[in-house]
């Protein structure tokens, strides 16, 4: 077994201000959500990919992968929103083996009131506070580290 390569200084660094970063975003997003519409973070982004679907409906895999959750994760949230009245779930008819996802109304309602106050908070806590030059950086880094992410996978 080889030595571990452990971070410097500089990179553990870079590393914990990334991950204060994103906790820190994830949890003031996830509490703006919660308290001013009563969504978590995985519900906005449910009712987010069906408000821009055609018809506001998707087949359970597309937003499956849409949302890069396994499957089993996918049936129990939808579940408990199914509950809550925000999206419904109904056999496809063209593959009796498949499902659709569609938003209900109230699901509808719930995402117009909350769209726009989330992005005033991604402004407020983010975007307004970076150069152009910042948030090309941001988008160039996102990008690597996705792609790298994609061919560790694919080795997988």
């Amino acid at each position: 077994m080889t030595e571990p390569r452990w971070l410097d200084e500089r990179e553990q660094l870079a590393w914990r201000s990334l991950m204060k970063m994103q906790d820190g975003l994830t949890e003031f997003i996830e509490r703006q959500l919660r308290n001013r519409c009563g969504l978590s973070g995985a519900d906005y982004q449910v009712l987010a990919h069906l408000s821009e679907a055609p018809e506001g409906r998707l087949r359970s895999f597309e937003l499956g992968r849409l949302l890069r959750w396994e499957k089993s994760r996918l049936s129990q949230h939808l579940g408990r929103m199914q509950n809550r009245g925000l999206v419904s779930r109904e056999r496809c008819h063209a593959d009796q083996r498949g499902a659709v996802v569609a938003i209900t109304p109230r699901g509808s309602d719930l995402i117009k009131v909350a769209a726009p106050q989330h992005v005033a908070d991604v402004r407020d806590v983010l975007i307004d506070h970076l150069t152009a030059e910042e948030m090309a950086m941001l988008v160039t880094i996102g990008d690597k580290v996705r792609e790298r992410l994609a061919a560790l996978e694919h080795k997988h």
